[in-house]
């Protein structure tokens, strides 16, 4: 096919190079304007403008693909399909009806679940257990056009929106592969999008990545992996703020086996005698809180461990950051950064 590619961010290059090397024609990249990005505001083209300039493709940045000089130059391609992948301006009808078959979208969500802004950070964030993607027949709504084929994900235990990202980049591109070859043979299916289904995504921001330790051990965790790695989540310590790479939630065992004297220990150690347990419930199914405790305040720190009070249950932080300083695994950072019991971040 000849095609026109509208994409922008990482997660549209792996689709164009899929698109390429299914042997494609890709007459023409759209990505948007170059932007000064990092401290020292230096420009940057995006990532797909630089995957297009390696493979010598021809690139075009409008600064708005509505206005008409940019409607007039499209036309010229006359295109049999328009792909566009995290593009990030909304199309005119003139456009969508522009090329032979359709603008087809690739969308990182098993639509109509998660349409608008950054699926995939909420997708963990709200603890999904399964995401995807979907290819569309793009319409005038945002991601409200009928869909054309979905390829399923199933979350790991661990999965940050960094790993979900990647992930559902290569399901992306192998799924629009399939999309264009259907609708090439004629046997594309469009299937209409539920819209009583359909949940809404707000865009993510870095103010969001805030700890809000009322919050539960659960919500925090999967805010931490969500956000990780941009904006990535964060709390205070000292004046300086930390950012929290990755955590677990104590589970109930270990909780209540938490003693006085700072010791993890399993209960036939002893004789199960010698230490003053205290009896810590795993909130995240209990619901409780240590009386003594708020949320935000350190319960352990010793070794490599770090346990935070939530609003319910106990948090463990693995790896952090501190202002100015590299990323570093609990035991290094105890070492440098002695904190005791009862502090609050």
């Amino acid at each position: 096919m000849k095609l026109i590619f509208m994409g922008t961010p990482d997660f549209s290059v792996g689709v164009l190079e899929a698109l390429l090397a299914a042997g494609h024609e890709i007459a023409l990249v759209v990505t948007q304007p170059d932007q000064p990005k990092g401290r020292g505001k230096a420009v940057q083209a995006p990532p797909v403008k630089q995957a297009a300039v390696a493979h010598g493709l021809t690139v075009y940045q409008p600064r708005r693909v509505r206005d008409l000089a940019c409607m007039q130059y499209l036309k010229e391609f006359a295109p049999d399909a328009i792909v566009v992948v995290a593009f990030g301006q909304i199309l005119p009808k003139e456009l969508l009806e522009l090329p032979r078959y359709c603008c087809v979208n690739v969308h990182a969500s098993l639509l109509p679940k998660y349409r608008g802004a950054a699926p995939i950070q909420w997708a963990v964030i709200n603890g999904e257990k399964v995401s995807g993607v979907t290819t569309m027949r793009m319409d005038e709504g945002v991601d409200t056009g009928d869909m054309i084929l979905k390829e399923e994900v199933v979350l790991d235990e661990k999965e940050t929106g960094g790993s979900l990202f990647e992930r559902l980049s290569v399901a992306g591109a192998a799924l629009c592969v399939r999309t264009l070859a259907a609708l090439e043979a004629g046997t594309a299916v469009f299937t209409p999008q539920d819209s009583s289904q359909a949940t809404h995504t707000k865009m993510i921001k870095k103010q969001l990545g805030a700890i809000d330790f009322t919050k539960s051990a659960v919500e925090i965790e999967r805010l931490i992996r969500g956000l990780n790695p941009w904006p990535s989540a964060y709390t205070g310590y000292k004046g300086k703020t930390l950012k929290i790479w990755s955590a677990s939630v104590i589970s109930e065992q270990k909780a209540s086996a938490l003693c006085g004297c700072g010791q993890t220990c399993a209960p036939e150690q002893d004789g199960g005698r010698g230490h003053e347990t205290i009896a810590v419930e795993d909130a995240a199914s209990k619901g409780d809180m240590h009386p003594a405790r708020v949320p935000g305040q350190v319960v352990l720190a010793a070794g490599d461990r770090l346990y935070v009070q939530t609003g319910c249950g106990l948090l463990s932080l693995e790896e952090v950051q501190l202002e100015g300083k590299k990323r570093m695994d609990l035991a290094s950072f105890l070492r440098g950064n002695p904190i005791t019991e009862g502090e609050l971040l």
